[in-house]
């Protein structure tokens, strides 16, 4: 359940006041426990189950005990597997009225309505711990392998009939919707930041990537290859004759218990097409600055540069770093009524309230230079550039920092001054750089260890000499890994955080940058004054329990 709502409702009640709501939401994007947790943890309820009671008096509806009830086989056959699982809706009991069903989410009405519609019955809520509602429909509809068999199984059935149907009738035929619905509802539900769709000559590969790694799904059979890419085209408004040209589309569906925002890449290949959705978490446009988990001395620096009236900001790394989530915390903290906040990217992936977003489109012209150029006629205070890519893009940028405005860009580069180098490579005149340029954030992404199953480890000395850190140097600090269980799908890691090196651009790199120093000059004497290097931050955290060595050489 959304814990805004959640919060609003006991706020509502008068179960809390404001002041112990906004504590309340900090506990919950500082720890990543769920609501029901923190509420127990603050005293507002004795237990996490004690939330319930609330939400069913909110809903006017019953509350049902699962915990020892079975439902029978013909109320269960009335809500099909994949529909109970796209919506966590479990049927509990059928009447003249309608379809009793117990929600994972019962304060989302959009639910109601598409299980209505879906379903062609009137559909009345109960409630029950969502937990509870979880765990009986993977003990009813035999988990989503069992969900995706029994969809199959109805393609095997009707296979000769289908033969005569044209592409778009069978994309939108019930048993493919279905499928597809599943396929998104069960990467979704594993965190997955994009799925990916391949066609092969001799079968037809699902893949999901999660924390950066791929895994692959159980693949249907190949011939359902065309109907599930058409389904997936359909869904994002995308021409579905057309397979010759690659194609950009976008899906936001209600899945599960939140709304999802997808983006959509085609590719034509020579097996058909590939499809890529990119699932844009939307949790993480409300991130700030406090939850990136950066060091309290970047942290500071960052703070203090956002809110200087002119300068550029860049954050560089490879793609999937993490660049966009810090910069969009960043513009978090400095959207307010007295300032205008202007973002030129490709695409626009998040909307935020009180910043003009404008979405890059090269094929009639509107590129970041032009963008730009008519942003310095828009009087505002600080300028989001999604990417420096050109020569023209950079000096603009240039040109409006050194007129009395705060420009924020990524950049793609190894590490931080790297930055230095590729902006000069690019044409820009150093002097011109040296006096616009406050700092550089390098960020890298890496894989934490599951709390679940982390454990003690000993590294061998070979490891330790990739580190570059010798057996004596290490005195009393420990090493962990994880063992692999069912909570992080036996990979032994749990989410992702940041890896962070900051070059503060002071005097004398200013000077360097002047004299078209090398890289490696300018990183060495950043060091000298205090940069802490991504592989130094990366040792901290190997330290700190956070990740392991693997994920450290991996990255840094």
């Amino acid at each position: 359940m959304d814990n805004q709502q959640i919060i609003e409702l006991f706020q509502s009640r008068g179960l809390i006041d404001q002041g112990l709501a906004q504590d309340i939401l900090a506990e919950v994007g500082h720890s990543g426990k769920e609501i029901a947790e923190i509420l127990a943890d603050f005293q507002v309820i004795h237990h996490r189950d004690d939330i319930w009671p609330v939400v069913a008096s909110e809903l006017g509806a019953s509350m049902v005990d699962l915990r020892n009830w079975t439902p029978p086989e013909a109320l269960l056959a009335l809500v099909p597997a994949g529909t109970a699982r796209l919506h966590g809706a479990l049927p509990v009991n059928f009447d003249d009225t309608g379809l009793y069903v117990a929600l994972v989410d019962p304060l989302n009405p959009q639910t109601v309505e598409d299980l209505r519609f879906a379903l062609g019955r009137e559909i009345h809520v109960v409630v029950a711990p969502d937990y509870l509602v979880e765990a009986k429909i993977n003990d009813c509809y035999g988990g989503e392998g069992k969900a995706m068999e029994d969809i199959l199984s109805q393609f095997e059935i009707g296979r000769d009939s289908r033969a005569t149907m044209d592409l778009e009738a069978e994309a939108n035929s019930a048993p493919i919707i279905r499928y597809v619905d599943l396929v998104l509802y069960q990467a979704i539900k594993e965190k997955a930041s994009d799925i990916h769709f391949e066609p092969f000559e001799k079968d037809f590969k699902i893949r999901y990537r999660v924390d950066g790694a791929l895994y692959e799904m159980v693949p249907p059979p190949i011939h359902l290859g065309l109907p599930i890419l058409s389904r997936v085209k359909v869904m994002a408004n995308m021409n579905i004759a057309e397979k010759r040209l690659p194609q950009d589309g976008r899906i936001v569906k209600q899945v599960g218990e939140k709304q999802v925002d997808m983006r959509v890449s085609s590719l034509p290949t020579h097996h058909g097409e590939s499809i890529v959705l990119r699932v844009l978490d939307r949790s993480s446009v409300n991130l700030s600055l406090e939850n990136l988990g950066l060091t309290e001395h970047i942290y500071n620096y960052i703070t203090e540069t956002i809110e200087k009236p002119n300068g550029i900001f860049i954050v560089t790394g490879p793609t999937g770093a993490g660049k966009t989530t810090t910069l969009y915390a960043a513009l978090r903290r400095i959207n307010t009524v007295d300032s205008k906040l202007l973002t030129a990217e490709d695409p626009v992936e998040y909307d935020i309230d009180g910043i003009i977003q404008i979405p890059i489109n090269d094929a009639i012209g509107l590129d970041f230079p032009r963008v730009l150029r008519a942003f310095l006629r828009q009087d505002p205070d600080r300028i989001m550039i999604g990417e420096m890519r050109d020569k023209e893009t950079v000096t603009i940028a240039i040109q409006a920092a050194l007129t009395g405005h705060l420009v924020l860009s990524t950049l793609h580069t190894n590490d931080a001054s790297g930055a230095i180098t590729r902006l000069v490579d690019m044409g820009c005149e150093p002097f011109l750089l040296a006096a616009s340029l406050e700092g550089v954030l390098a960020q890298r992404l890496v894989r934490t260890i599951c709390k679940v199953c982390k454990a003690p480890y000993e590294p061998n000395e070979a490891i330790l000499n990739q580190l570059g850190v010798s057996a004596h140097e290490l005195g009393d600090k420990h090493f962990s890994t994880g063992i692999g269980c069912e909570v992080c799908g036996q990979t032994g890691y749990r989410g992702r955080r940041g890896l962070f090196e900051l070059l503060h651009i002071t005097e004398p790199l200013r000077e360097l940058i002047t004299a078209r120093a090398p890289t490696v000059v300018i990183k060495q004497k950043a060091i000298e004054l205090g940069m802490t290097t991504l592989r130094e931050d990366g040792l901290r955290n190997i330290y700190l329990g956070n990740t392991t060595i693997e994920e450290i050489l991996k990255y840094t």
